[in-house]
């Protein structure tokens, strides 16, 4: 992603970060994704997972709830006004976990292709990212050889659906890509909800190819896909 286009994004999803927080939490079935998305990692008391594109942080809850208070749960997103919303979710937290409850939820602005981990994570999500990257593939690979041995990665997306009654489906959907783009309909190579499709595939083609013991669903008339694998 160009300086250019970097920026654009970073005031795009800042803008409207406060939205898409109201989105996470009253859209229905949406909570139950993300429970299965955290379920998907396997993860144990004193686990370490991170979240690569955690937004509002949304997932933190989760995940923290599976890792415990042993554990640790870092959350990375590039726009800073997505991360003050996460701060502000984690403060809402405290109250109900004790006021030291959540000193073990992490945020960290970063580029999630980029960003270099010291002690590698047992796990790594990544919720409605993958479609964003210019390089989706080599992203998953990159999280991939940064986890612990037998660590794992789950991708939580939405791409057009292939079922039979798709079309309607289809359509609508394609109008949420557009309003949710920072650039509409310009700059991609073909229509960017085509660009989103080819973009989960190819992420969860490089996860097929880097983990075992993958598992697959799909959920909201299929546009919704979990994947999930070990990484060896």
């Amino acid at each position: 992603m160009s300086t250019d286009a970097t920026a654009a994004a970073q005031q795009f999803y800042g803008r409207w970060a406060d939205f898409y927080d109201l989105l996470s939490r009253v859209t229905p079935g949406l909570g139950r994704l993300r429970a299965r998305a955290a379920d998907a990692l396997a993860l144990a008391p004193g686990d370490a997972v991170v979240e690569m594109g955690c937004g509002t942080g949304a997932n933190l809850p989760h995940l923290r709830e599976r890792v415990g208070p042993e554990g640790r749960v870092v959350g990375v997103d590039f726009t800073r006004g997505m991360l003050d919303t996460a701060r502000d979710r984690i403060e809402r937290e405290r109250p109900v976990t004790g006021r030291n409850g959540w000193r073990n939820v992490h945020l960290v602005r970063a580029d999630a292709t980029e960003i270099e981990f010291r002690d590698p994570p047992d796990a790594i999500l990544a919720t409605f990212v993958v479609g964003m990257l210019a390089d989706p593939a080599a992203a998953v690979h990159r999280w991939a050889d940064q986890l612990a041995p037998g660590g794992r990665l789950a991708l939580l997306d939405a791409a057009q659906t292939t079922r039979w009654y798709g079309w309607p489906v289809n359509q609508a959907f394609r109008g949420l890509v557009v309003a949710s783009s920072p650039t509409g309909t310009d700059g991609y190579e073909a229509a960017p909800w085509t660009v989103l499709d080819d973009r989960v595939a190819s992420a969860r083609a490089a996860l097929r190819e880097r983990a075992s013991a993958t598992t697959h669903g799909e959920y909201a008339a299929g546009v919704v896909r979990l994947t999930a694998g070990r990484v060896d």
